[in-house]
């Protein structure tokens, strides 16, 4: 922001516009088409012939204010200034108020566009300007010239004592005019960026004695003073000023004078947070004196804190009017106060662990901890009662929260687990209750729906942004939560409905590098392991159970690109649950259907995905892969890969592969249940598979079965007898009965020998050629 103001002739003007402030300049109108030079040297000329007339009738007047709307575009030269101070010094002509008004302002455009400015020029409308607000007393005096004299008084030792004393005694006429505040402001800046140090207290006291900054309209008034310390710091710190750095600490931040008003004083350590930080990655020559700096900010911010109790005095007393400024204030009470995360996990840069432990302890105990849900509701009902824009405001607070809780405690989760569990505790209790405030704001913003103000686009982009922030939060859900439900079915039922929207969720899921090798801060000073990531893997399961329930509008494309490897990579994860959600989202993704898209394309998908779904599943098959989950994913692909598909057959094959690796096992006198559960899915799949994989899998499943134990091999064909008679599927049953006959002569003959341990490769070789 204060590089902005640099960029920015007028001061006041930044401040409006970094503020929000929607009161224009009392004196400035801007024409809507830039002045012609020939309109420009006409005004200079008519006020000219004025001077020399001393007749300053409507003309002159139409002149200054032609110029001054003009001010942007137009230079004021030290000739013309000359003119203008001529004009001031006058002795024996009343000139109206607003005649001074408007020189004053091109004397102001002058000094600020001057390159360098005649000193002497200067002196001159100092005393020009003293003669006109001091000398001739004080009776006369209205806001907008003592506001455009502030904004003049801005150079040297005799322009600070001239612009303390307007402030001493006339700041308080500005009060009346809210358009005026930016600009006494600017004039307050300039002064203290000046390179003297005369009067340097004075107008601090001036700027955070002056009660003006809290009339109507305070929140814009103090933003106007938070960028105003951020723009005189940065000044400070590139012109190296480190006595004026040190001296603004010291009377501004570490004094507590007790006519300084706290809330100007709360803005203010804002304002040099902000620039501090910007003068740190910068590279500033005295680190030392930044950081002595920020300290004292933080700590001003730490001890005017207090005032937030306001929340609590607003969460008890009932239902109040709808109020833009409370509603940021609870807003930011919520996000840095009662939920101080953030001031938590920046903490771990700086203390050691006892204090912080104390900290997080005292604050769980605290009363405005305690008062976190009544907070929460009457921040709900002051949103429900705003206006679009700050409703919009406060929301992208709330999401930005979420977003930082999860990229902050990720790291702290895997800092602390094991080492300080209690302290982890501690914090997480914090954690899990904001979560709960999240869910309530989340439904109430659900709730402003119906209203027709609120377009379709917006409930759609609110929604992906509502599904974002709550797989941030996911790792702190721990209760069934009907609030929470009953937001995702609504916000579920708009991503539904649209491609662009689906996508735009989806593309939000980490991408794959960062979920297996981060680079951030803590996960570089530990030995990272993606499947320990508990914060992180939460998040990702929040993604796996939510894309089923809109994969018809995903391309299949955009599940290649984003979906795909993250799923393959959490069906190896040793959660099983959330393995399960993998195996559900693949079985999913082969049963959807996109009108919109080549089938031809989504089907040819499916297949290439399936041979490594299958690797993926087995090789961690059975200390991983959850059986229900693999028999579900092999259900789908059989269900609906094209008829005789390359890949069911690799599927089969697979099986047969894996369960052999089990049963070989069992020839040497283990029971194996995974081998069971296996066999029983090829069991299955007997009524599955389509007429052309038919074949392959009998003859693999005869292979395997003879070789099982007696009991085994006699249990296996009464089951597969009894889902042969119950078939009515009449163009298999006939080669599905003979298959049997032969299968279980074969079993027959071979528990005769008295092998029991299954046949010799002779016998399998002769199953092989009678099928």
């Amino acid at each position: 922001m204060a590089r902005n103001a640099n960029s920015s002739v007028f001061l006041e003007e930044w401040l409006r516009v970094v503020s929000g402030s929607s009161v224009s300049s009392p004196l400035v109108k801007q024409n809507s088409a830039a002045p012609s030079a020939r309109s420009i040297i006409q005004a200079w000329s008519e006020i000219r012939e004025s001077l020399q007339s001393q007749r300053f009738d409507t003309r002159y007047l139409q002149a200054l204010r032609a110029l001054v709307s003009s001010e942007s575009t137009i230079h004021v030269a030290d000739p013309q200034a000359k003119l203008l101070i001529a004009i001031l010094s006058l002795k024996d002509v009343s000139l109206p108020y607003e005649s001074c008004t408007l020189v004053m302002r091109l004397l102001y455009v002058w000094i600020r566009k001057a390159f360098r400015p005649s000193q002497a020029l200067v002196g001159s409308a100092v005393q020009a300007i003293r003669g006109v607000v001091v000398d001739d007393g004080r009776s006369n005096l209205q806001p907008v010239l003592v506001a455009q004299s502030v904004l003049v008084a801005e150079l040297k030792v005799l322009t600070l004592e001239l612009l303390c004393r307007l402030l001493e005694g006339e700041g308080s006429l500005v009060g009346s005019r809210e358009e005026l505040v930016p600009v006494v402001l600017a004039g307050i800046g300039y002064g203290l960026s000046s390179s003297s140090d005369v009067h340097y207290v004075r107008l601090l006291d001036s700027l955070f004695g002056c009660s003006i900054w809290l009339k109507d309209g305070s929140v814009t008034h103090g933003l106007m003073v938070l960028h105003l310390v951020e723009w005189v710091v940065s000044g400070y710190l590139r012109s190296n000023y480190v006595n004026k750095m040190s001296l603004f600490a010291n009377e501004a931040l570490e004094m507590s004078k007790g006519n300084y008003t706290l809330f100007t004083v709360l803005m203010a350590a804002a304002g040099v947070l902000r620039a501090s930080a910007a003068g740190s990655s910068g590279g500033s020559q005295n680190l030392e004196v930044v950081s002595e700096l920020r300290n004292s900010a933080e700590k001003r911010l730490e001890a005017v804190a207090q005032l937030l109790c306001f929340a609590i005095a607003l969460a008890r007393c009932g239902t109040v009017s709808p109020s833009p400024p409370l509603l940021l204030c609870l807003a930011s009470a919520l996000l840095t106060q009662v939920f101080p995360l953030g001031n938590i996990y920046e903490s771990f840069c700086k203390d050691p662990i006892g204090p912080r432990l104390i900290w997080v302890r005292e604050h769980l105990s605290g009363v405005l901890f305690k008062e976190s849900g009544a907070i929460t509701g009457a921040f709900c009902n002051q949103y429900a009662k705003a206006n679009e824009e700050n409703k919009y405001i406060v929301e992208n607070m709330i999401w930005d929260f979420c977003q930082n809780l999860y990229l902050q405690h990720r790291q702290i989760a895997l800092l602390l687990r094991g080492v300080e569990d209690t302290l982890l505790g501690d914090i997480e209790k914090i954690a899990e209750s904001s979560f709960l405030m999240v869910v309530v704001f989340a439904l109430a913003v659900t709730k402003q729906w119906p209203n027709p103000t609120v377009s379709e686009e917006r409930k759609m982009e609110t929604s992906v942004k509502i599904l974002v922030s709550f797989s941030c939060v996911e790792y702190f859900r721990h209760i069934r939560l009907p609030e929470y439900m009953e937001t995702i079915r609504e916000v579920i039922s708009c991503v539904q409905e649209n491609d662009a929207t689906c996508v735009s969720f989806v593309e939000s899921i980490p991408a794959y590098a960062s979920l297996t090798n981060p680079k951030d801060l803590f996960t570089q000073r530990l030995e990272y392991e993606w499947s320990r990531d508990d914060v992180q893997t939460s998040r990702i399961l929040f993604y796996l159970r939510v894309i089923p329930t809109c994969i018809g509008r995903l391309s299949a494309s955009a599940f290649r690109r984003v979906v795909a490897s993250t799923m393959f990579l959490y069906i190896g994860h040793p959660n099983r649950k959330v393995a399960r959600a993998s195996h559900t989202l693949f079985v999913a993704f082969l049963s959807s259907a996109k009108e919109s898209e080549e089938e031809d394309e989504r089907n040819q998908l499916k297949e290439d995905l399936v041979f490594y779904y299958m690797e993926r599943s087995l090789e961690v098959y059975p200390e991983i892969t959850p059986f229900e989950g693999l028999a579900s994913g092999v259900a789908a692909l059989t269900r609906h890969l094209p008829a005789g598909s390359p890949a069911i057959f690799y599927s089969v094959h697979s099986l047969v592969e894996k369960a052999s690796t089990f049963n070989a096992d069992e020839s040497q006198g283990r029971k194996s249940d995974p081998g069971n559960q296996i066999l029983d899915l090829l069991l299955r799949l007997v009524s599955l598979v389509d007429i052309q994989v038919l074949p392959y899998l009998m003859k693999s499943l005869a292979q395997l079965i003879i070789m099982l134990p007696k009991e085994r091999q006699i249990m296996v064909l009464g089951e597969l007898y009894g889902q042969v008679a119950e078939s009515d599927d009449v163009i298999r049953k006939p080669s599905l009965v003979s298959w049997l006959q032969s299968l279980n002569y074969l079993c027959s003959n071979n528990r005769t020998q008295g092998s029991g341990s299954g046949p010799t490769i002779d016998t399998s070789n002769q199953l092989a050629a009678r099928l």
